[in-house]
């Protein structure tokens, strides 16, 4: 399973859809995840693929975790996964 099936899969479960409707360009309000489903987003991403996300629950704008659409949750795994490799 690739990084982007399965940070769909994580989302998809988050906010109780099928990973079949989770679109690239859709941002997490849009799927209906609140604050506390991002949290746990987060956390399922961070245990799924043994790294650490670099986000603060309390400020989520200021994070350099791009939570902006899920297509950037996607990218800004990869980019942890890339620099873990090193």
């Amino acid at each position: 399973m690739s990084i982007k099936e399965q940070v769909v899969a994580i989302i998809a479960d988050q906010a109780m859809v099928e990973p079949a409707d989770v679109q690239p360009d859709h941002t997490l309000e849009d799927l209906g995840i609140d604050s506390l489903g991002l949290v746990e987003s987060i956390f399922a991403i961070e245990e799924t693929f043994d790294i650490t996300v670099p986000f603060n629950a309390n400020a989520p704008t200021e994070s350099d975790f791009d939570i902006s659409s899920v297509a950037a949750i996607i990218a800004a795994v990869e980019m942890l996964k890339q620099e873990q490799a090193k």
